[in-house]
């Protein structure tokens, strides 16, 4: 209102054809969200300066407003008013939005043209956009060919790295700018734990976040947030939070990426007392909030809880459900053996199953010998995804564990006249800063002969626990001791295997896999645990398992 005065009391004295004033009001009514106000005054200035253009461009941005802002950028080049490389800077930060490649590759070859490319703003705004729009190798072209750079330079090319998924080329580009001796910032930090994050690199993870106390950032919400969800994903979900109690001023995000995190452990009764906690205290659950609560019972197995806070998204919030919180309930029922249900559910949604919702049911069929609805849910994934060979095993050992081997042998000859590949089984351990990689039957590891010698020493030991091979895990339609010796060489055994011979007995052993874990490992993971009062921890493609005392987290539910 103050402002609107002001504007009445220039117009009354004259002064609204000055240039300089008509460039405060732009920029006044552009901080109060008021564009509209912004753009007549622009429109209505008899002379306009390169500031009033580049404020004008920068409030269209600020309201998303990309293609306004690229429309006004063309106008300006067309009357033939000068410009600078805070102007383009500004409308390649609206191709960013926009990903619009073809604008952003033109302006690209507008700045060279005129000789402002090798401007650091220029150079920044460009590289960022090829990073948001997957053109990495632009991205890093461009930042390798800037005579300057600065902080906000590394931290858009670190953020590429990190929105591609190339964690382990944003780490690096990390040290190299520690090593040159600048400052951290917050958003740096961020994308360097989302990388530690996406590695699960417990290590770097650890380094990065007493830099990041070292350097105030500790408090931040957002690189709190990153911290949990990194310490989360390296299955350490003490520390997570541990991190969420240390942060005193909280967020709906921080809330949210710790529920996540408990929900991801199968920490089930942890999420949804701090999913009433988040209310207790004055925040209002969003929609994410309700995807983490939502997979929290997914993994216990918890239908009718989960049921409840499906409805209460709807009747108390007023959340309109995404295809995200239908997938959880589709996987809360199916997990529960309620498969019926969760394909009822797929036929009443608003939209059409996803092959995320089709390949939950298909899973939940594998679990519960289901033939009828895998049938249904395989036909479809085939269709969305003609590509992903793991649905025709899926299928196949589904028949397979119904003793369909007429039906195997047809979706196996189907899996080999595609030509379609299935990804091998693989797991992964740390040790001293070295990843070790395994898969089924592995020959390459340089310690091989000894890890398989102490992996059957280990089977000798467990067997006097009772320990017995359950070869109804394995789905080939083989004799026993063959399937006995390809479920004894999973990648898994081999990783923990290793583990036992090169880690201290007081940490936890940490593995990771591309798939899911077997019955026979998960019995075996628990023996083990019990045997050597070893902490295990493995993370599959479907959640965390902390193996101790003989039992595992997820209660045998997974």
């Amino acid at each position: 209102m103050a402002g609107r005065t002001c504007h009445a009391q220039i117009i009354r004295v004259g002064f609204q054809t000055d240039i300089l004033t008509s460039n405060m009001l732009i920029n006044m009514y552009s901080k109060c969200s008021l564009v509209k106000d912004a753009r007549k005054v622009f429109d209505e200035m008899p002379l306009k300066s390169v500031v009033s253009w580049n404020t004008m461009i920068g409030a269209l941005t600020k309201i998303s407003e990309e293609q306004q802002a690229l429309m006004l950028f063309i106008q300006m080049l067309r009357e033939g008013t000068l410009f600078n490389e805070f102007t383009i800077s500004s409308v390649l930060c609206e191709c960013a939005f926009q990903c619009a490649i073809l604008e952003c590759m033109q302006l690209h070859a507008f700045s060279i043209k005129v000789s402002v490319d090798s401007n650091c703003f220029v150079g920044t705004a460009l590289l960022h956009v090829y990073g948001r729009c997957s053109l990495v190798k632009d991205a890093s072209k461009m930042f390798e060919s800037m005579p300057e750079t600065n902080a906000v330079t590394w931290s858009s090319m670190l953020a590429g790295y990190v929105q591609n998924g190339l964690h382990e080329e944003a780490l690096l580009l990390f040290r190299d700018y520690q090593m040159m001796g600048f400052e951290q910032d917050v958003f740096m930090i961020s994308s360097v734990v989302c990388a530690c994050a996406g590695l699960a690199t417990l290590i770097e993870g650890k380094q990065v976040h007493a830099v990041s106390c070292k350097s105030g950032f500790g408090s931040n919400v957002y690189v709190s947030s990153s911290f949990i969800d990194m310490y989360a994903k390296c299955g350490c979900i003490r520390e997570a939070y541990f991190v969420f109690q240390g942060v005193e001023v909280r967020s709906v995000v921080l809330w949210n990426a710790m529920i996540s995190g408990f929900a991801r452990h199968a920490c089930a009764l942890e999420a949804m007392i701090l999913f009433e906690k988040m209310q207790q205290r004055g925040f209002i659950p969003d929609d994410v909030t309700y995807v983490s609560v939502l997979n929290a019972c997914s993994h216990m197995g918890l239908h009718e809880q989960g049921q409840k806070y499906f409805d209460l998204m709807v009747r108390q919030h007023n959340l309109q459900p995404s295809v995200l919180h239908y997938s959880c309930m589709v996987d809360i029922l199916g997990r529960a053996g309620l498969v019926h249900k969760a394909y009822e559910l797929i036929e009443r949604m608003p939209f059409s199953g996803t092959s995320s919702i089709w390949g939950s049911l298909l899973a939940s069929c594998r679990n519960h010998g289901n033939i009828e609805f895998a049938e249904i849910a395989a036909k479809h994934l085939f269709e969305m995804e003609p590509e992903n060979a793991g649905n025709h095993v899926l299928l196949a050992n589904i028949y397979a564990a119904n003793g369909k081997w007429e039906e195997v042998a047809k979706a196996r000859k189907l899996l080999r006249e595609s030509e379609l590949k299935k990804e091998r089984g693989t797991s992964w351990i740390e040790i001293k800063n070295k990843t070790h990689s395994f898969t089924v039957g592995e020959r390459n590891h340089p310690q091989i002969k000894d890890i398989y010698a102490k992996l059957d020493d280990l089977v000798e030991e467990l067997e006097k626990l009772n320990y017995k091979v359950d070869t109804n895990n394995d789905l080939h339609d083989v004799e026993e001791s063959k399937k006995q010796m390809l479920l004894r060489h999973h990648s898994e055994k081999l990783a923990i295997t290793f583990g036992l011979m090169c880690l201290p007995s007081d940490i936890p052993i940490r593995i990771m896999k591309n798939l899911r874990i077997c019955g026979d490992c998960h019995n075996f993971m628990k023996l083990v645990c019990k045997f050597t009062s070893r902490e295990i921890v493995v993370r599959d493609t479907n959640r965390f398992h902390h193996f101790k005392h003989g039992l595992c987290s997820c209660g045998d539910f997974w």
